[in-house]
């Protein structure tokens, strides 16, 4: 490649870039259910990512400027407010599978996010990690901020020739500006293993508390599958010694196969507010979806509403991606006017936001029903609003 073409190459990939990033989101018309508002584009994709992570720009060592580290995917971010912007800590997914942290901030919340210069580089602990991801942030009552995240190794009672079986666990670090990091022990506790581990913002007697997800093995929630409480004496060194499920997974609902906590709960006036995921099983594979809990603010291991069905699914291209038909969220942000931002992924590959208000959010999770768990028991549920609203309709018309 000529030089003069090395150059336009160059030219024209850094315009594309800078197109992408300038692009302004907007509200989908064509979604309505009163509960959030959807967004045409994805915030954060592949694309997204800084030519200068991917490329190697110097036409001496790269003649023909081809992409040197590539990234497959941008998902799963922890988020938070700072400085008057929304920062979201993404999960970088390279072509290698490898992921790592990056860090990308917007004003609006909603489009215009962009990578700090340099991606995250996280401390090891003397067994280092072979992979880490999806981390929850939480701004924390003792001034820190915390980054809990899922630490993967393989799978030391694999069998010879088995590369594929993996363990993990919880990783905790914590910073001041998302920049520097200090990486405290991995969470020890009695389960075999842990995923989708979040702290709590607060002290609750003195003591740091999980919200936890035990599993049997890196796949299987086994018996033990739900949202787990749990309290520590110590952040550097935590251990919890007990697991008290205060969400199980439950037969032929949205999660039957298991379920895991998602951004850290959120204090509201009502009480704590939860986005988890659920996960059931299809003809197709695994389907993921979110869902909502309002916990108490005294005893936020007291479950106090838990609105039946999901909160957000895949919809239209969401569904396509490396892992297909999923939505994940790690990542929300409540700012001081009320206006909730919700981060999501879809099909671990991009991510989306979805904007509501806590009024509507506290509207939705107080007042939707509860699952009653049986077909009959669901029809009743669905009669008893029909008849509401036709009593209804004939008072207007009688008032005429």
């Amino acid at each position: 490649m000529s030089h003069a073409a090395w150059k336009k190459r160059l030219a024209r990939l850094l315009r594309r870039q800078k197109a992408l990033l300038g692009r302004r989101n907007k509200v989908d018309p064509t979604w309505e259910n009163g509960w959030f508002e959807r967004y045409r584009d994805p915030v954060l994709t592949e694309a997204h990512v800084p030519i200068f992570w991917r490329y190697d720009l110097d036409p001496a060592r790269n003649p023909h400027l081809l992409e040197r580290l590539g990234v497959n995917a941008v998902f799963n971010p922890g988020a938070i407010d700072l400085d008057g912007k929304i920062c979201l800590v993404c999960r970088v997914e390279g072509c290698d599978r490898k992921s790592f942290f990056a860090v990308a901030e917007s004003k609006t919340g909603t489009g215009g996010f962009r990578f700090r210069e340099r991606p995250i580089l996280m401390p090891e602990t003397a067994d280092p990690d072979v992979n880490v991801y999806d981390m929850r942030l939480v701004h924390h009552e003792d001034g820190w901020i915390y980054g809990l995240f899922c630490t993967e190794r393989k799978d030391p009672a694999a069998p010879p020739g088995d590369t594929s079986s993996a363990a993990a666990q919880c990783g905790i670090a914590r910073t001041r500006d998302l920049d520097a990091w200090e990486r405290l022990d991995d969470l020890k506790s009695d389960s075999a293993q842990q995923r989708n581990v979040v702290l709590h913002p607060e002290f609750v007697g003195g003591k740091y508390a999980f919200y936890t997800r035990p599993q049997d093995s890196f796949l299987e929630a086994g018996k033990g599958g739900g949202i787990g409480w749990a309290v520590a004496d110590s952040i550097e060194h935590a251990v919890i010694r007990e697991e008290k499920i205060i969400d199980a997974k439950s037969y032929h609902t949205i999660k039957e196969v298991k379920n895991g906590a998602g951004p850290p709960p959120l204090r509201t006036p009502r009480g704590w507010l939860h986005i988890a995921h659920g996960v059931r099983n299809t003809a197709a594979g695994l389907r993921y979806v979110l869902y909502a809990l309002l916990c108490d603010l005294a005893h936020p291991e007291r479950v106090l509403h838990r609105p039946g069905g999901y909160f957000i699914a895949a919809r239209g291209e969401e569904r396509v991606g490396d892992v297909s038909n999923v939505v994940f969220s790690n990542g929300a942000v409540l700012r001081g006017d009320g206006r909730l931002f919700i981060y999501y992924a879809s099909s671990d590959t991009r991510i989306h936001v979805a904007t509501t208000t806590l009024d509507r959010m506290l509207d939705y999770v107080t007042n939707t029903p509860e699952d009653p768990l049986r077909s009959y028991a669901c029809v009743v549920q669905r009669h008893e609003l029909i008849n509401r609203n036709l009593a209804t309709a004939k008072r207007r018309r009688l008032k005429r």
